[in-house]
């Protein structure tokens, strides 16, 4: 059984409605998700407003009271070096394949300044986010090709290039909290190992294989998607331990299904897909299981019922 079994949903789902299917799931993880895109960081202010509201405090009391795990996962690397330094600082963000200094996506991860500004935003981020538990997620931009071309950066693969965004921004939020770890979101572009960059101590691993085909088992090797974004697990686990590692799936990810986009959509849960999926991951040694759960909220279930949270919850729960 996974040690943690979760899901994720969208700030402005959390409420009683997904409280009360929380306590009576099974599951002991819940994450906090604000939306990404173009829109991240501001979707991250409205986030940090948010968790001081008497609605998100009620609903964080009631489930970590229950035993639940709380943590936030979000896109936040346009939050964390806003864009506008652009202006007085360009030397701070990546530099294109045309030899450009840009500010549309990430950073430029040899730029020691850069690197320390990162730091000390990540400590006030962490610092902002109430109950969280001593696991932090704060993943670079949602997009492929975004890695910094610069002469120093060019040699670094884009999974290089990632951890070292990510150790930088451990080493800040440890100033805050000693006993912080931070996960390496092993995604698109940086789905393959590391080459030239080693984990700090209290990085673990989160696998997100947003290429999949939701329709067909992650291990089914008839399955030219599946083989592709499950190649790299063994050599990941390797590298960067079991300890904390987490697959961040999309079994019940109904905003993907619905291609984030309204008007909703029923979730129809594949559960021998599901079911097979969790054997794969658990036979690996995955530690901690969880999924995307937008898309399911209160106008969800007043539109096609309750979604299949414990259905779901039991198939996370199942040893053999």
């Amino acid at each position: 059984m996974f040690t943690q079994r979760g899901l994720l949903i969208y700030p402005e789902e959390v409420g009683s409605y997904w409280r009360d299917l929380l306590l009576e799931s099974g599951l002991n993880l819940i994450g906090i998700h604000p939306a990404g895109g173009v829109k991240a960081a501001y979707s991250l202010d409205r986030l940090l407003d948010f968790v001081q509201t008497p609605v998100f405090l009620d609903f964080a009391r009631s489930l970590t009271r229950a035993g639940f795990s709380l943590e936030y996962e979000m896109h936040a690397m346009s939050w964390l070096v806003p864009r506008h330094l652009l202006d007085t600082r360009p030397d701070w963000f990546r530099m294109n394949r045309q030899g450009e200094r840009v500010n549309d996506f990430n950073v430029c991860p040899s730029n020691p300044d850069a690197l320390a500004f990162l730091g000390q935003r990540a400590a006030e981020l962490a610092s902002r986010l109430p109950f969280c538990s001593n696991r932090y997620f704060f993943w670079l931009d949602d997009v492929r090709d975004a890695a910094c071309h610069c002469p120093h950066c060019r040699s670094l693969t884009p999974s290089d290039q990632a951890l070292i965004l990510t150790n930088q921004m451990l080493r800040g939020v440890r100033t805050v909290n000693p006993a912080a770890k931070m996960s390496y979101l092993a995604y698109q572009d940086t789905l393959p190992v590391p080459v030239s960059v080693s984990p700090d101590r209290g990085i673990f691993l989160e696998f997100a294989p947003i290429g999949r085909d939701s329709s067909r088992p992650i291990g089914d090797t008839d399955c030219p998607q599946n083989t592709l974004e499950a190649a790299p697990i063994d050599a990941l686990l390797g590298f960067f331990g079991k300890e904390d590692s987490q697959v961040l799936e999309y079994w019940i990810d109904n905003s993907r299904f619905c291609n984030w986009k309204r008007p909703l959509k029923p979730l129809s849960l594949d559960l021998a897909v599901l079911e097979a999926d969790v054997r794969f991951y658990r036979e690996k040694g995955f530690s901690s299981a969880t999924s995307f759960a937008c898309f399911l909220g209160e106008d969800y279930a007043g539109e096609f019922g309750p979604p299949p949270i414990q259905t779901y919850a039991r198939a996370l729960g199942q040893d053999g």
